[in-house]
């Protein structure tokens, strides 16, 4: 198998790279084989992602497009830009006949299948600044079998978006760099500057100054060491800045007046700066956390990337390894000495790592031979094998089960992994590189589709939907004592009460019309002594045991409602 596969990869490239639209016509497919599976089948994952999809549901129940809200809550920390899109996702799907469109999660997530296949496709695209068509289009591949592109795919938050801007900025300013330094093999369009900044404007209505933060410092890196910032003339900064004025600020201007200038306070102040002053929500990491994860976060091309450390460090004066590192370094910097630590943070520096490690593989930075490296190499098989046994153990210790029909595509990920240390091994770096690809691919299908979807207990919030949709009346006031994750507001509807006592999920229930109370176990008491002085018993639909992420706690959940039975 593993020399069969060589004239196979071979005769794949010729033909995906024979011209740029079959390029992306390639890369567009693979992305949706990487993306796709478990894609829909998923479930809202606590806590940030439904409480974006809840806030964009309720901007198409209120009909507000400028504020935005969990619940009663101003969720002021992130611009406008991903709940609209994600509104006009449902929009279509509503239009379209899909059934209960707005608890459908998938729907909220098309902007990040959007965003991360764009990526791939952008990845591209900036990588043509530096190498030949069949390389730039295996960049493009290794971003699509990266993991935590797969991952941002599949949750309906800001993050594959915001890769993709990113990404887009960078592939013009690389443009620019490289032309103003005589290194570009091609002439750069004139409307370049219109990429750079189009993608600033989106950019700045999807996560605020994350990409003019990275093409920032960047910029400052390569202006440092040309002593000027003449370089950055094509890219027309005035007309740009006016682009991204027009673009992002009605929105800002709108959300200023309609909050008193509170959004700014909350997002800068609270969600930004407190980032930087301190771990915010539980994600405090130590400096160096993400070198670590980066070998599971960027797997299977990882341990090869880092091989190319030393090729870029000999040849960091030359246009494209400084640009490069210009792109990676200052940014990955900040995000270190930030105390919150979230792995897609770093996100939108993969594809210049990418751009750096095939850099190394067509220049002969890869030295098969150094102590370690053939090491390094086996951790194409490491990862998805520790992968394999957390997700064992999670399945038997949970729910005693095994997810028997995903173990042989685990064991084809380790098959391919053999192939690709093998490769390396006899010097086929780019074949080994290649080989990466349907690594990932078998990977996505054995964890998301079936290892993942058979954990059972880990369902707790749709489980408990389901519930109400069997209690057999129509639009039914929901109350949760003790349980509170965003997921079931998202599920059960905006208007889901919130019990500080057993005392109040009885009072609930004691009042007219159909109404369903989940209770945690740790209230049962207090709330069977509050049931006891009532005249009307409600009662037990049903017990829902499972585990919850976060806390990491198993929880038993007793379901009652006062409808007849």
């Amino acid at each position: 198998m593993m020399f069969a596969l060589t004239p196979a990869i071979d005769r794949l490239k010729e033909a995906a790279s024979a011209s740029h639209l079959r390029a992306c016509i390639f890369l567009l497919l693979l992305s949706f084989a990487a993306f796709l599976p478990g894609y829909s089948t998923l479930q809202p994952l606590d806590r940030d992602e439904p409480r974006f999809a809840q806030a964009s549901k309720q901007m198409l129940e209120t009909g507000d497009f400028v504020d935005i809200r969990f619940q009663d809550e101003a969720r002021h920390k992130k611009p406008v830009g991903i709940y609209w899109l994600q509104s006009a996702a449902v929009k279509a799907g509503e239009a379209l006949g899909v059934p209960e469109a707005r608890t459908q999660i998938w729907l909220y997530r098309i902007p990040s299948l959007i965003g991360a296949t764009a990526t791939v496709l952008l990845t591209y695209w900036a990588l043509l600044a530096f190498l030949s068509p069949p390389l730039a289009l295996l960049g493009g591949a290794l971003m699509a079998a990266a993991v935590l592109l797969g991952v941002e795919a599949r949750i309906a938050k800001t993050d594959a978006l915001l890769a993709a801007c990113a990404v887009a900025t960078m592939g013009a300013l690389a443009r620019t760099w490289l032309d103003w330094t005589r290194s570009l093999a091609f002439v750069p369009d004139r409307r370049n500057w219109l990429v750079f900044w189009g993608a600033t404007a989106l950019g700045l209505l999807i996560k605020g100054p994350i990409v003019p933060m990275v093409w920032g410092l960047a910029i400052l890196v390569l202006s440092a060491s040309q002593r000027s910032f003449r370089w950055l003339k094509p890219l027309r900064f005035g007309a740009g800045i006016l682009l991204c004025l027009v673009v992002a600020l009605p929105w800002f201007a709108a959300i200023m007046i309609k909050t008193g200038g509170s959004f700014f306070a909350d997002s800068v102040g609270q969600d930004m700066l407190g980032k930087v002053a301190e771990g915010q929500e539980k994600h405090w990491g130590p400096p160096g956390l993400y070198l670590v994860v980066f070998f599971a976060t960027y797997w299977p091309a990882a341990a090869f990337a880092a091989m190319a450390v030393p090729f870029a460090w000999v040849r960091r004066k030359e246009p494209q390894i400084l640009f490069l590192i210009a792109w990676i370094v200052p940014s990955w910097l900040v995000f270190e000495a930030v105390p919150t630590k979230l792995p897609h943070y770093v996100l939108p520096l993969y594809p210049a790592i990418t751009a750096l490690l095939l850099l190394a593989v067509l220049n002969g930075g890869i030295n098969r031979y150094r102590r370690g490296a053939v090491l390094t190499a086996c951790l194409v098989v490491i990862v998805p094998l520790a992968l394999m046994g957390a997700i064992l153990f999670g399945n038997w210790t949970l729910d005693r089960a095994v997810p028997w029909i995903a173990l042989p595509f685990f064991a084809l990920v380790l098959l391919m992994g053999i192939s690709v240390i093998a490769a390396f091994r006899r010097q086929d770096f780019e074949g080994a590189l290649w080989r990466c690809v349907p690594a990932s691919l078998l990977l996505t299908i054995a964890v998301y589709p079936l290892a993942i979807e058979s954990l059972r207990s880990l369902k707790l919030s749709p489980r408990l939907a389901e519930t109400v949709r069997a209690v057999g009346c129509a639009d039914p006031a929901v109350l949760t004592l003790g349980y509170r994750e965003p997921s079931l507001v998202f599920l059960t509807g905006t208007k889901l009460a919130m019990a500080a006592s057993g005392a109040d999920a009885a009072a609930f229930l004691n009042q007219p019309g159909c109404r369903v109370a989940f209770v945690e176990r740790r209230f049962a008491d207090d709330f069977k002594g509050a049931l006891a002085s009532q005249s009307v018993k409600p009662r037990l639909v049903t017990t829902i045991n499972g585990f919850n992420l976060n806390g990491g706690r198993r929880l038993e959940i007793a379901v009652f409602a006062n409808s007849p039975g």
